[in-house]
Parts: C-alpha cells; sequence; structure tokens
C-alpha cells in the first residue's frame, strides 16, 4: 500500500496533499506552543504563570511541553527544505533563473519577519527561515547522504552546546539571553504588554535584542538540520507521485514515537526546574524531538486516506500557511496585549489551547473560502508579488500542474 500524494482541492489546481495537510498539521501545533508565549510575559521569560497554578493548569502546561513543543517547528522546517526541490523544478519549469528568484523570496520572507517580530511577536521564525534559506541555497546540490550526515552533525553539536550551558549554569556563570529571567522583570513585560502600541513595540524590540544570541547560535542550527531533512526527503521523492509506503511509514512511527517521548518525558520533568536542568532537557529534546516529529507526520500520512475530510481541513489552512501563521499572532495580540483586550497573563493554559484551537477551526473555514475566490492567501500573494513583481501574480483561480508552495 503507498499512500496517495495528491487530490483536488480546487477546481483546476492539483495539489501535493502530503505537503498541504502536513504544513496546517504543523500550523496548528506551532499555534498551541506560540499561544503560550503571545499570552503571558513570564512563558516569555522561561516561567510559568505564577496566576496559574492549579492542577488543570499543569496538566496542560505539562501535556504541551511533552507532545508538541519543540516537535511542530522541526515538521515546519523540514516542509521548508522539502519546498526547496518543487521551488527549483517550478523555477526550471517556467524558464526562470532559480537563484536570483529565490533570493528575492528570502528578503521578501526576511521583510515580513521583521515586521512580525517587531509588531506581534518576537518569537517569529520567518526571518530564520530565511536566514537558513540562504545556507539552503549552497546546499541545493547536496547528496542525499551528506545531507543526512551534515543533519544528524548540527544536531549532535547543538547538543553538545546545550550540555555545556548546563555545565556553565551549573557552575554560575551568568548566561545573558540565554537563561530565564527573574519575575520581576517579567511582570515588567506584561505591564509593557498592556500598554499602548508603542510600549508593545518597544518590549518587542528589547525581548529581540535579549534573545539574539540564543536564535543565531541555536534556533537557526536546528532549523537548518530539520531543512536539510526536508531537502534530503525532496531529492529522494519522498512525497511526490503516490507517496511513501506504509511499510516505511510504520518504521519511523516504530522508531519515533518510543525514542522521541522518551526524549520529551526527560525535557518535560526538566524545563521548570532552572537553567541546569532546562539545559540538559534541551539537549535531549534536540537529539529526540526530530524523531517524534517524524513519527507524528508518518501517522498523519497514514491517515489521510482513512480520513479525507480531516486531510482536506489541514490542507486548506497549509495552502495559506503564511497568512495563517501571521492572523495568528494578530488576532491573539488583540486578545493579550494592549492592542486589544490586554488579557496577558488573564488566561490560563487550558483556555489559551482552546483558544487556540478556535482560531485553528475559524482559519480552516476562511481558507476554505478565501481559496475557492483566489488563487493565493493575501501574505502568499505579497510574498509573490515581492519575488516575481508582477509577472505570475493572479489573484482568482486557474489551471495549473504540480505544487505550489508557500
Amino acid at each position: 500500500m503507498v499512500i496517495q500524494g495528491t487530490f483536488r482541492i480546487n477546481q483546476g489546481t492539483s495539489r501535493i496533499a502530503a505537503i498541504d495537510a502536513l504544513r496546517g498539521f504543523a500550523l496548528l501545533g506551532i499555534l498551541v506552543v506560540n499561544i503560550a508565549f503571545l499570552a503571558s510575559g513570564y512563558r516569555m521569560a522561561g516561567l510559568p504563570e505564577p496566576g496559574f497554578d492549579g492542577a488543570a493548569d499543569w496538566a496542560v502546561r505539562w501535556g504541551v511541553t511533552l507532545l508538541v513543543e519543540n516537535k511542530f517547528y522541526l515538521l515546519f522546517s523540514f516542509l521548508f527544505g522539502y519546498s526547496l526541490t518543487l521551488q527549483i523544478g517550478s523555477a526550471a519549469g517556467r524558464g526562470l533563473a532559480f537563484t536570483p528568484m529565490f533570493l528575492r523570496r528570502l528578503a521578501g520572507l526576511f521583510l515580513i519577519g521583521a515586521a512580525h517580530a517587531v509588531l506581534l511577536f518576537p518569537g517569529d521564525i520567518l526571518t530564520t527561515y530565511a536566514v537558513v534559506g540562504v545556507a539552503l541555497l549552497l546546499l541545493r546540490r547536496i547528496r542525499i547522504r551528506t545531507a543526512l550526515a551534515l543533519s544528524a552533525a548540527l544536531t549532535g553539536l547543538l547538543a553538545l552546546g546545550f550540555l555545556a550551558l548546563a555545565w556553565l549554569a551549573a557552575h554560575g556563570v551568568d548566561l545573558p539571553g540565554v537563561a530565564e529571567h527573574p519575575p520581576a522583570q517579567a511582570s515588567e513585560v506584561d505591564r509593557s504588554l498592556s500598554g499602548s502600541a508603542a510600549q508593545i513595540v518597544g518590549e518587542h524590540l528589547r525581548e529581540l535584542s535579549v534573545i539574539a544570541v540564543r536564535r543565531v547560535l541555536f534556533q537557526a542550527p536546528a532549523v537548518l538540520a530539520a531543512c536539510l531533512l526536508g531537502l534530503a526527503a525532496g531529492r529522494a521523492g519522498l512525497l511526490a507521485g503516490s507517496g511513501p509506503r506504509t511499510a516505511t511509514l510504520r518504521r519511523v512511527q516504530w522508531i519515533g514515537f518510543p525514542v522521541g517521548l522518551a526524549g520529551a518525558v526527560v525535557a518535560a520533568m526538566s524545563v521548570w526546574d532552572g537553567p541546569v536542568h532546562r539545559f540538559a532537557g534541551e539537549a535531549a529534546t534536540l537529539l529526540t524531538a526530530p524523531l517524534l516529529a517524524a513519527a507524528y507526520g508518518a501517522t498523519l500520512l497514514r491517515l489521510l486516506p482513512l480520513l479525507p475530510r480531516l486531510g482536506r481541513a489541514l490542507a486548506w489552512a497549509g495552502r495559506m500557511a503564511l497568512t495563517n501563521y501571521l492572523a495568528q499572532s494578530l488576532v491573539c495580540s488583540l486578545i493579550f496585549t494592549g492592542y486589544g483586550l490586554a488579557l496577558v497573563d488573564r488566561v490560563g493554559p487550558p483556555l489559551q489551547v482552546a483558544i487556540a484551537a478556535a482560531v485553528f477551526a475559524a482559519q480552516v473555514v476562511v481558507s476554505r473560502r478565501w481559496l475557492r475566490a483566489h488563487r493565493y492567501g493575501p501574505a502568499e500573494w505579497l510574498l509573490r508579488r515581492l519575488t516575481y513583481g508582477g509577472a505570475g501574480v493572479r489573484s482568482r483561480p486557474g489551471r495549473s500542474t504540480g505544487s505550489r508552495t508557500v
């Protein structure tokens, strides 16, 4: 048995269903994680919200840490690397020079991400993708085995780096921009996020300056490692045609779930116990989270033929992933910051997850309606405009072959 790779989700448009559905699935997981950081200055500071200490609060907090956190951005990063191979094929089919086109795309992505980080969410990952994309461009002809080896090497080095941080923290070394901040500072963050637009932007800029070192030294290499896996999968045609065989997906599940969950348990047990244990837990996460993310992806791929409605729902959101990612931050900002209701640190973890589910469900409905009348989502249209200028940008549905990628 093989997993069917394509279905029609718009009249006259053929898409690779697995990629769209996986992207939508990753988008949901990212929202469940990000909403906690958008809803609380304490979480952005690496601390649990002090006003929510009940059993249900901790159950959800631990559940998200165990099952979701640091898994779904890896799946999204994998798809970013995979999409590079599709874009190369698309450029060749259209007779376009790939390198200048892709560099314009990365520049546009960086500008959109920078605006997102300053205005809405300093935890933005789009700028990281833009920077990592340059490395992917240089490595686009890498052999599959070399890509896998480089990904493993990056992951191993990062794990060693976090173990080194744990050792330094254990010996009393101050780690500015890496370790968590004191509660008094987190409380000040809450006041800023509840204030005027100028205060919110100022707080975002301050947070960006603090986490810059962590982004450069840790997040970007982790994203690159996942992107390399996606690039290798694209070069191997893993999701092309009829898709991967069930036996392959089953093996990924048998390996990924036990090893990945074991590492997730270690991370969940250490994340709230101070920097020493947290850094050690992050080392375990780096080594095992990719396997759990892969197991999640394999499970979804096996479910797609059995639950076609679920696949279509995820695919609608996945087709507008950039728009929906930005919209998630906008909606959460209107709920939790002074841009709107200013409910920062007034909503506990269970309600946060419920809000995330409601927002994503609404995005599925809106995406479906929008894409029935338009070829691209608004942010996707803007990115294509920045990439191609006026050429090749149409708002209405039209006939296309192959897969367009966000």
